[in-house]
């Protein structure tokens, strides 16, 4: 299988820059990406459940890969709530789907969004790994507008194998993620 031009990336361009900048000894020890987990809750799941099926037929088509169904852990009796019902979606992409979709997310997606001044700095865990929301599904090219009865947001966990923030947002912004006033001027990151 030809490899997707963000792996190209990794292995020819971002290897390089992180080994010398952070004198990594071990090949092993350099970042890499483990996998993306897509995250759409659907509220109104409770009284309708047509639109579950909704947001996954959205997922499967901004993914490629059908989404596992998540369920409430808790009851909640003031939004009718109960334990084990469906009220959400989630997607774990790895290997090449991952790359393909972070490659569309970083070059398609996110110039898309309006006004888009670069993703907060501030949204990594601690751990090497990046969070982001999105607001409207409708920013992913493979949506429709015509088609959407309702804009649904999703979260978008960006896991890799960094140590700490330092090591994760160099990693990610040689790697193409728009990240706004980053202390690094890796290749595509646009200054505003």
């Amino acid at each position: 299988m030809a490899m997707t031009r963000l792996r190209e990336k990794y292995q020819g361009s971002v290897v390089p820059l992180l080994q010398t900048k952070f004198g990594y000894k071990n090949v092993n020890q350099i970042p890499k990406l483990d996998k993306v987990v897509i995250n759409m809750s659907v509220g109104e799941a409770i009284t309708n459940p047509k639109a579950l099926d909704a947001a996954v037929a959205e997922l499967v088509a901004i993914s490629g890969q059908k989404p596992l169904i998540t369920k409430a852990k808790k009851s909640i009796a003031a939004f009718k709530l109960r334990e084990g019902m469906n009220v959400g979606a989630k997607v774990t992409l790895r290997g090449e789907r991952m790359y393909v979709f972070l490659d569309k997310l970083f070059s398609v997606v996110l110039p898309r969004i309006r006004d888009f001044r670069g993703l907060p700095p501030k949204s990594f865990d601690g751990r090497g790994n990046y969070n982001l929301g999105l607001k409207e599904q409708i920013v992913f090219p493979e949506i429709n507008f015509d088609k959407v009865d309702r804009m649904r947001g999703m979260d978008i966990t960006i896991v890799t194998t960094a140590k700490n923030d330092e090591e994760a947002t160099e990693f990610l912004v040689a790697m193409g993620l728009p990240i706004a006033n980053a202390s690094s001027s890796g290749p595509g990151l646009k200054r505003s």
